[in-house]
């Protein structure tokens, strides 16, 4: 088993194997209440102790409960608080109990959950609140084994409100009454990050024969518009690699707070609204998270020093199923654009960093959660491909799924799987050496191979003309571009563009104030660094909407290097954090502490 540095579990000695919860929310307290019982798998003869982890939950008291319900007060104490890991919590178990019960609060504020004041929602009507696990956050809201190297089932009861809703990462029923009492169940084995659960005034509308989307009901609408191809992605990937073994696939669209864009919680993906943009041009978020299905949550990495091998074949699986439904040309220019985006960030990512399974010491969790294990681990995927043919790699893949279906692995285990049944097989058509390359040395190798995308070298050379003043902003071709061809286009001006470039962009193509957040994240980063100061209003109120970091980082950023643009960063800031996510807030509190605790010129 491997050693999980960022968990005090030892599951080599005691293992949970189920999770039975009963939860109570309270919106005013801002607090779920109630008992966790862990069903336990006691391994090794000599262990007479259980050791979880929490993060500032309020612990009542630890009982043993017997095969008759009977139950038996348990000694318990809390470790030291570490900073990032939270705290051991130790029960002494001499008699070795098959479930042990812990009653607890959690914290107002707690780092996995979020709750919204109905001023934070989008109909303005009710509550909201909702999880975010990964990746150490579900010890934030129940006391458990919180390392992906264990899988547990689960089931739930959850009182709340009576007239809101509750979903989680678990089969429920889409027409349950709003009575207040919800129950799920979750039969397959997952890890703690993909423990999930959200309440609030949620409308339902079907997308497919096991498909529905879950969103306040002045959302709903649109988002069922968006995601009305979800059946034919769950389709399409079956075909490639083996059958969706989940029952249902649902969405649930969260306020605009959401710190990602998507998060694979089974049977219900929670997504942000910011892919909402009326054309399908960003719904690749949902083929990315149903990926996930087969990558991630079937097979997990056992640390998250190996979540390349959630994120990079994800990233590969979401390219073939957006080829599979909206064509290659799409998918080849989805492929370059994180390809491009890897190579620029690639030189200010420390070397061990750039590994796709870089040396564990001194990694916090989130450390390995980034461009490198996306784009990276599907480049890696994309260069099998290239040397093996599609044929040979489909089926290794789905060989892959099926061997290590419901287990959590390390990158050595993978390794080992590929070697044996790809590589060994099929000599003379990638070195080992080279696979190793790909795995343990920085970088991204020299012949790695890359798709190309005739429309976007129409838009390089556009953008030369451009920059070169042969050819005004009006001049630009540009009414068919879709969303991707404008990413890459503003992705590949200058960091700093001159100021007269950005004003003509944004007099010919009204790039300010874009319902496009993807695009105006872009434009409102050159707009800051390039001096064009007409656009701040515009791009403080993206700040104040989006609270996903991908989106609203960059600017903060980009604002924080100037003084006038740092005062105005914390203008925003102040505005706007009460409706962020905790791991937003401490984002960018920690790039505005980062830029004032420099010596003044």
């Amino acid at each position: 088993m491997a050693t999980d540095p960022h968990s005090f579990a030892q599951p080599d000695r005691v293992r949970m194997t189920h999770l039975d919860l009963e939860l109570a929310l309270d919106f005013a307290q801002r607090q779920l209440a109630g008992h966790a019982t862990l069903r336990l798998d006691w391994l090794a003869p000599a262990a007479a102790a259980l050791l979880l982890d929490t993060r500032d939950l309020d612990l009542e008291r630890v009982e043993a409960v017997t095969a008759d319900g009977q139950v038996q007060t348990l000694a318990w104490s809390l470790g030291a608080r570490d900073e990032k890991l939270g705290r051991a919590l130790r029960i002494e178990a001499p008699q070795r109990p098959a479930h042990v019960r812990i009653h607890y609060r959690t914290s107002a504020h707690a780092s996995g959950l979020q709750w919204l004041g109905p001023e934070q929602t989008a109909d303005h009507t009710a509550p909201f609140m909702f999880s975010q696990s990964e990746a150490i956050h579900a010890r934030s809201w129940v006391p458990l084994q919180d390392t992906p190297a264990v899988r547990f089932t689960y089931a739930a009861h959850i009182r709340a409100p009576r007239g809101l809703r509750v979903v989680m990462s678990a089969l429920g029923e889409a027409g349950h009454a709003l009575d207040g009492e919800f129950r799920f169940a979750q039969p397959h084995p997952v890890p703690s990050y993909l423990l999930a659960i959200a309440a609030g005034a949620l409308a339902v509308r079907d997308t497919g024969p096991r498909s529905a989307v879950y969103a306040e009901p002045s959302v709903v609408e649109l988002a069922a518009r968006e995601f009305a191809d979800t059946e034919r992605f769950i389709a399409s990937t079956e075909q490639l690699y083996g059958p969706y073994r989940w029952g249902r696939y649902d969405l649930l669209v969260l306020p605009p707070s959401f710190p990602f864009g998507g998060m694979e919680n089974p049977n219900m993906t929670f997504a942000t609204p910011t892919v909402l943009v009326g054309d399908k041009s960003l719904v690749s978020l949902v083929a990315h998270e149903l990926a996930h299905s087969w990558s991630g949550n079937l097979v997990t990495a056992a640390t998250w020093r190996d979540i390349w091998l959630n994120e990079g074949f994800t990233t590969y699986v979401q390219d073939r199923i957006t080829e599979a439904v909206y064509g290659k040309a799409l998918a080849d220019e989805e492929a370059l654009l994180a390809a491009r985006d890897l190579q620029k960030k690639l030189p200010v990512i420390a070397a061990n960093l750039q590994k796709l399974a870089p040396d564990p010491d001194g990694l916090a969790a989130d450390d390995t959660l980034g461009v490198v294990a996306y784009h990276k681990g599907a480049w890696f995927l994309r260069t099998l491909e290239a040397r093996y043919g599609r044929q040979l790699l489909d089926a290794w893949l789905r060989g892959y799924f099926d061997h290590f279906a419901y287990c959590s692995i390390c990158t050595e285990d993978m390794l080992a799987y590929l070697k044996a049944s790809l590589v060994d097989r099929h000599p003379g058509r990638m070195g080992w050496d080279e696979v190793l390359a790909w795995v343990y040395q920085p970088g991204i190798p020299a012949d790695a191979p890359l798709p190309e995308s005739p429309r976007f070298a129409m838009i390089d050379a556009a953008r030369h003309d451009f920059l070169a003043g042969d050819i005004d902003a009006a001049g630009l071709d540009a009414h068919a571009w879709n969303t991707q061809e404008w990413m890459y286009f503003l992705d590949r001006l200058p960091d700093v563009a001159p100021l007269e470039k950005l004003e003509q962009l944004d007099a010919a193509w009204q790039l300010t104030g874009t319902a496009n957040a993807e695009i105006g994240m872009r434009w409102y980063v050159h707009a800051i660094a390039g001096g064009y100061q007409a656009a701040w209003p515009a791009a403080g109120e993206h700040m104040r909407r989006i609270g996903r970091l991908y989106l609203t980082t960059p600017l903060y950023k980009a604002l924080a290097r100037t003084p006038a643009g740092l005062a105005y960063a914390e203008q925003v800031y102040a505005t706007a954090s009460s409706g962020y996510h905790p791991l937003t807030q401490a984002a960018v509190a920690a790039i505005i502490a980062d830029v004032k605790s420099l010596p003044r010129a």
